[in-house]
């Protein structure tokens, strides 16, 4: 299928051949009938794509910042490779459609395949010939509801939800700052509320508009006719609310809030602009400023976006899905009239064309939509392959006899930043297949590393008998399953960490290593292949006594909307990283721990745990959130035989012993394993010797990993035996 597609590193648009997605439970597919350009956010994104990488760090300065966090945990050479991985990316665009369902997935009941919806989404209601929607971002078309109109679902949602937190009543005076297309959408929203509507916009043919549609009066911010118009209507109190639907970096708007608005009034924000507050106007009129996000409530929750878990009506009335409900129901009572705002129709085969036109000012639009239906195949298939896509980055050399067909399963960021790199660099490895949810992650993947294929069937990976490897580097969720199938399907299996989540999934596991026998397994656990780390054990030399560990993980807060906080889905965020560094002390230690005990502060987001090993050694990890980012993000010191290793955050290390040794500089890059570590589990499948960490030992420390929650439960110490599980 055809899907328009945006490299933000060069800028580039294309319509890009991609994967059809997937029908998954809890969703539909739907084909594209028409969807809509926002001419306010889209041609935002378009044109911070044309930047300079200068402008756009000027243009999106919350992102340096994350930029700069991650420096200071990772250090500058994952970083960097991770943010050019994001740049130098296919990105969707699109975020409103209306289309026919073409396959429902288990669990949907609401609509039945050959019915119309209109979407919402910026990852599920793309500018794309097909797109998997879940059913939270869904609302079946009413009879009689063009379905050019019903395209306007989403962004009409926006200005719904603007309207809301304006709280608008009968006979209220409200004033729209930005008459582009959600200022118009919210201008027929508040007339169809019983609101009077003044309209500000520096284009008279918007401001004409608007008056069309219902406003009283309109006008440029500078010629005084608002002002005029606004004390007449209001008899000089000034307007109830004021809408901001503006864009851009001027100040004014805000400025003319408050100027315009009378005592008390509330000013909502829906667009995105300068919010440089004039402190003495806002205070003096003790202005009420409030924020609309977006559709409404229920966006940025994955829970209730991808896992359908909607908000009981008594206690959220109006939702994403309900807001997008009542849009096209006011469609079909002829109460909102979106026809006048479509400037342009144009076949999607010209999308490339019509962002151009957008974004170099040849087409004024206030709404722009792509038609699907109506595409000759002919030559529009021929407009479609003539847009040009890069090759990918590296050539690699065809592989040798006895080389590695490799499959991976999921290629978000770590895999493409962290583990594909290296593969794809690997003279015997084979990139044959990528399998991924998204179709254009599959696109990017291939595109960047050689893959001879993408897809988004996993059933088709494990069936094709010429992959010897896969790797899974998906939700934790989905490890201990794929890892199964992947097994008894007779392949060689690298899972990023955790293998399981449960003790129940670990026997899940190891009951198809039984069945199988198959016990090629590997886990990604890097830390015990970093170079700098064997340098100082190295260094340390051999042990006699028992050791005394101390593993500080300064891991820092989460972004509020990280898959990590799914505990009930994905477990616990130690659950799922905390293997790490358990097999990064048994490493050290040279055994696997018979033993753990935890203790955790409220809400288990600090822990503390003591793990024991046979020799008598022991280890202390401290996993904290709540610590400074400008601390390095893992220490360790090790404690025997009069000798003490200091080992700070891949960067620096040292020995304390008969002899001091210090690591001689500072890498360029914090080298975590992650290349030793897939060189390893080349080599072993390249040459037949063992697996570089054995089966038991991922056993004990993804046991050692479960125990910890145990422990926390019961407050007792758990023993841990690879051949038993948790006592």
């Amino acid at each position: 299928m055809k899907q328009v597609v945006q490299n933000y590193k060069s800028g580039e648009l294309a319509l890009l051949d991609v994967e059809v997605p997937a029908c998954k439970p809890g969703g539909v597919l739907v084909r594209t009938a028409y969807s809509l350009i926002s001419t306010g956010t889209e041609m935002m994104k378009v044109s911070e794509a044309s930047l300079s990488l200068v402008g756009k760090a000027k243009a999106r300065p919350d992102q340096v910042a994350k930029v700069m966090q991650s420096v200071a945990t990772n250090g500058l050479g994952a970083t960097y490779r991770k943010a050019m991985n994001k740049l130098d990316s296919y990105t969707p665009l699109g975020y409103s459609l209306c289309g026919v369902v073409e396959e429902v997935g288990a669990g949907v009941d609401d609509v039945a395949v050959g019915d119309y919806v209109a979407c919402a989404g910026n990852e599920h209601a793309l500018h794309a010939e097909l797109n998997w929607v879940p059913k939270n971002l869904y609302s079946k078309v009413p009879d009689g509801v063009d379905p050019r109109h019903a395209a306007f679902g989403t962004v009409g949602s926006i200005a719904m939800q603007g309207v809301r937190q304006g709280e608008p009543q009968i006979g209220d005076i409200a004033l729209v700052i930005g008459l582009g297309l959600i200022g118009q959408l919210v201008v027929q929203l508040l007339v169809a509320s019983g609101v009077r509507v003044v309209g500000v916009d520096p284009d008279p043919t918007r401001c004409a508009l608007a008056e069309q549609l219902g406003a009283l009066n309109c006008g440029d911010p500078g010629s005084g006719v608002v002002d005029t118009a606004v004390a007449e209507i209001s008899s000089g109190h000034g307007v109830d609310q004021v809408y901001l639907a503006a864009g851009g970096s001027t100040n004014e708007p805000v400025e003319l809030a408050a100027k315009l608005a009378r005592d008390r009034g509330r000013v909502i924000d829906i667009g995105k602009c300068s919010l440089n507050l004039p402190w003495n106007a806002y205070y003096e009129k003790e202005l009420d400023v409030r924020f609309s996000r977006s559709y409404g409530p229920g966006r940025y929750d994955p829970e209730y976006e991808l896992e359908g878990r909607d908000y009981p009506i008594g206690q959220v009335r109006w939702t994403e899905r309900r807001n997008l409900e009542c849009v096209v129901d006011l469609m079909g009572s002829g109460r909102l009239d979106v026809e006048p705002l479509i400037s342009h129709v144009s076949d999607f085969s010209d999308a490339v064309e019509t962002y151009r036109k957008l974004n170099e000012g040849e087409l004024k639009a206030v709404a722009v939509l792509f038609e699907y239906e109506k595409r000759v195949a002919g030559a529009a298939e021929q407009a479609v392959t003539s847009v040009s896509v890069p090759k990918p980055s590296a050539v690699r050399a065809a592989p040798k006899p006895g080389g590695v067909r490799v499959g991976f399963i999921g290629a978000g960021n770590y895999a493409s930043s962290m583990l594909l790199p290296h593969l794809a660099a690997m003279e015997y490895v084979d990139l044959a297949e990528v399998v991924t949810t998204s179709a254009l992650s599959g696109a990017n993947a291939k595109r960047k590393f050689g893959f001879a294929r993408a897809s988004t069937d996993v059933d088709a990976m494990l069936e094709d008998t010429s992959i010897d490897a896969v790797f899974i580097v998906t939700r934790h969720s989905s490890h201990a399953e794929l890892t199964r199938r992947a097994l008894l399907a007779g392949k060689a299996v690298f899972v990023e960490k955790p293998l399981a989540l449960s003790e129940k999934e670990l026997e899940v596991v190891l009951g198809a290593i039984e069945e199988s026998g198959n016990d090629r397994l590997q886990v990604g656990f890097n830390r015990r292949f970093a170079p700098l780390l064997n340098e100082a054990v190295l260094h340390f030399g051999p042990r006699i006594g028992p050791a005394s560990v101390r593993y500080l993980v300064n891991a820092g807060r989460l972004d509020a909307g990280s898959w990590y906080n799914q505990v009930d889905s994905e477990g616990s965020r130690f659950a799922g990283e905390g293997g790490h560094f358990i097999d990064t002390v048994s490493w050290l230690l040279g055994s696997d721990p018979v033993s753990v005990y935890a203790t955790a502060t409220p809400g288990h987001q600090d822990l503390q745990l003591l793990l024991r090993y046979p020799d008598g050694s022991t280890a202390s990890i401290a996993y904290t959130t709540n610590g400074s980012s400008a601390f390095p993000k893992e220490t360790i010191d090790v404690t025997a035989d009069g000798k003490v290793l200091k080992f700070d955050d891949f960067a620096r290390a040292s020995v304390f012993g008969r002899k001091k040794w210090a690591s001689s500089r500072i890498p360029k890059g914090r080298d975590k394993g992650q290349a030793a570590e897939l060189e390893a589990f080349v080599n072993a499948l390249t040459t037949g010797v063992a697996m570089p960490v054995s089966v038991d030992s991922l056993v004990s420390t993804t046991l050692a990993t479960l125990g910890v929650n145990r422990s926390l439960e019961t407050g007792a110490v758990v023993r841990i035996d690879a051949k038993e599980g948790l006592g």
